[in-house]
């Protein structure tokens, strides 16, 4: 029979564990092999034999091409694949493997089938690893229920009996992965209010810094490199673990390893000595790559140290000396100790699971997404919907337009990042709406809206307004972020904001000048009689010298926004002179009407589209991104000059 429990499971890239809600507390699940974390390994056996966790870790040193860990350094990456006997596995089949094992253990300890999982994730995860990491759950034969940042659920294990008001900045350095998150704590509500993090930074790295310590000095002494024998690696690969264990608590770690190459005159051993000071050394740019995300995080929460009340240490490296060192002078604070950092993230998810379950009362969780959503439009700028950092679930909606005429489909193409130019963020995925009737440019109305749930999984749609066709995606697992480059989206924003900015005040000048060109070109072609011959030779001068600068690739922002002011203001003579010549020769009603002909021509400023006319919504069609309907009986709605691609040229040309 099905139990009705949730399972809390901690899918780590080097361990993971799982836990359940009893008797009103979570409790860590022992596996099989009666150990309270499984290793987040697979492997398959000569005669066709799977083990997971510990039977396969113990094996990968006879069987290393055979052998998987740290699988989860890929997830979400759809082309990758691992390769075993003429099989190909994805990142989220090992998952599942691994998972199911889980799942097993879990339901022969407590006697019951487990059918429902909370499972975590980095907080720094982006969409495609997030739903990955769900469709590994299903794979498995879960539902998963929610998918939960690390550190959120770590801070749930940590404060589930503390009524209080605090501000806890969680540290979780994982096996391969770092997260560090800020949150508001009282009265059961757990608010993250920041998150940041770097996906390619855990344990891992630091063994890694011993493995080559140690094959750098054996290939000196014996001009061998132990790297590149598969059996060789595996065991530098344990040893290095060990030794990085066995410095938490001691000053030296003595490395043993007989028999570990060969040549024509017998067997060579690996023998050394590693000091703590000597790790420490080797080690210190990966704990500065810490700092960043840390600093960040508190910047983004509108925090400084002094305002933390609490740190929160999770997962098995933190216990390494010189973490805790750097997390209390970044901090301030020593960081509390009263839980277990490899199981506080599993407990967490446990407790969660028990919230969903009714189990557990008067508790709130409000998490956030990690990056910033948004669409691709007019010049490849990157127009935000949701901002990171935002609370989760949320949706977000705006409505943009288009920049050519006639344009009957358009495609939408998402992007989750920082970056102001949208090629230089992540795409997430694309879509089209078709059906859209012929119009102006800027009269269609297409509302773009963004929803993302509870598990930080996107949903985007878009519909006409004029016709009510409709279109939408989700987000799902394929081709995603490697780990390297979500590890560089946060550190590229940063380093590029200023030339970004500049770029975008560039685009968004040369968009501003084509739209003023477009509005000057129909005000002219409008009203051809009421427009005297000198204006007219003096609006298409201005138009041609506008021109000429938007197609110069080297015209500066200020070039582009003297030019646009400059038509701009031949523009308003138009409006002037057609008042004039009204208010002398109408002296009624006339005045009145003559003058509404204008629709919107007043305060459009330079770049707006106007109301051109009367002719469409009123004041459609901004600036650019982010700009304001027209004056006069223009709607307060937002508009956005989106320059969709037109994704049927022919059609356009019939019309």
């Amino acid at each position: 029979m099905a139990s009705n429990k949730i399972l809390g499971i901690d899918l780590g890239t080097t361990n993971s564990a799982f836990a359940v809600m009893e008797g009103g507390d979570p409790e860590i699940i022992v596996n099989s092999e009666g150990e309270r974390t499984t290793p987040s390994t697979v492997a398959f056996t000569d005669d066709g034999e799977r083990l997971v966790g510990k039977p396969a870790k113990n094996q990968a040193v006879q069987n290393p091409e055979k052998t998987i860990q740290s699988i989860k350094r890929h997830m979400g990456e759809g082309d990758y694949t691992v390769g075993i006997d003429d099989e190909e596995y994805t990142p989220e089949q090992i998952s599942a493997m691994i998972l199911q094992k889980i799942k097993r253990d879990a339901e022969e300890y407590l006697g019951d089938e487990i059918e429902r999982a909370v499972i975590t994730v980095p907080a720094y995860f982006n969409d495609r690893q997030r739903q990955a990491t769900k469709d590994a759950g299903e794979i498995a034969g879960f539902e998963v229920e929610r998918i939960v940042n690390e550190p959120t659920a770590a801070a749930m294990a940590y404060g589930l009996d503390d009524e209080s008001d605090q501000t806890v900045l969680v540290y979780d350095l994982g096996g391969g992965t770092f997260d560090v998150s800020v949150l508001d704590l009282g009265g059961g509500v757990y608010e993250v209010v920041a998150t940041n993090g770097d996906n390619d930074l855990g344990g891992d790295d630091w063994d890694e810094a011993i493995i080559d310590h140690l094959a750098d000095s054996f290939e000196d002494e014996h001009g061998i490199d132990l790297r590149e024998d598969r059996q060789a690696l595996q065991r530098l690969t344990e040893a290095a673990e060990e030794a990085k264990i066995e410095l938490s608590s001691r000053k030296e770690a003595s490395i043993n390893l007989p028999f570990i190459a060969a040549t024509d005159e017998g067997p060579l051993n690996l023998e050394e000595k590693l000091s703590r000071a000597n790790f420490e050394s080797l080690t210190s740019d990966l704990l500065e790559r810490t700092v960043a995300p840390t600093e960040q995080a508190l910047s983004d929460a509108g925090y400084s140290k002094g305002d933390i009340d609490e740190v929160i240490l999770v997962g098995g490296s933190t216990r390494m000396p010189q973490v805790q060192e750097k997390v209390e002078e970044l901090t301030g604070q020593q960081p509390k100790k009263n839980v277990n950092p490899d199981e506080a993230v599993a407990l967490g998810a446990a407790i969660q699971g028990g919230v969903l379950a009714g189990d557990v009362d008067d508790i709130v969780l409000l998490d956030v997404t990690p990056l910033s959503l948004g669409i691709e439009v007019k010049g490849g700028l990157f127009e935000r919907l949701i901002d990171k950092n935002t609370t989760i679930p949320t949706e977000a909606s705006k409505v943009f337009t288009t920049a050519a005429p006639n344009q009957t489909s358009v495609n939408i193409r998402v992007f989750q990042g920082e970056r102001e130019i949208a090629e230089e963020n992540e795409l997430l995925g694309a879509f089209q709406l078709t059906g859209i009737p012929p119009a102006p440019a800027g009269t269609p109305q297409i509302e773009v809206s963004f929803d993302i749930d509870e598990n930080g999984i996107v949903n985007v749609s878009a519909e006409d307004q004029g016709s009510g066709n409709s279109e939408d995606i989700t987000i799902e697992g394929g081709v995603g972020l490697s780990d390297e480059e979500i590890e560089e989206m946060q550190q590229e924003a940063e380093e590029h904001a200023e030339e970004d900015q500049k770029r975008r005040e560039r685009i968004e000048a040369r968009n501003d000048a084509e739209s003023t060109i477009q509005r000057a070109e129909t005000l002219l072609e409008e009203n051809e009689e009421a427009v005297d011959e000198d204006l007219r030779s003096d609006i298409e001068a201005a138009i041609e010298d506008l021109q000429e600068i938007v197609e110069d690739d080297e015209a500066t922002t200020e070039e582009l926004t003297e030019a646009t002011e400059d038509l701009a203001e031949q523009l308003q003579e138009i409006g002037k002179q057609m008042y004039q010549e009204q208010a002398a020769g109408a002296e009624g009603a006339g005045a009145g009407a003559g003058a509404g002909g204008m629709g919107g021509m007043g305060g459009a400023g330079p770049g707006g589209m106007g109301g051109m006319g009367g002719a469409g919504p009123g004041g459609m069609g901004g600036a650019g991104p982010g700009g304001q309907a027209g004056a006069g009986q223009g709607s307060d709605e937002e508009f956005v000059d989106a320059d969709f691609e037109d994704v049927d040229d022919e059609e356009d040309d019939e019309e």
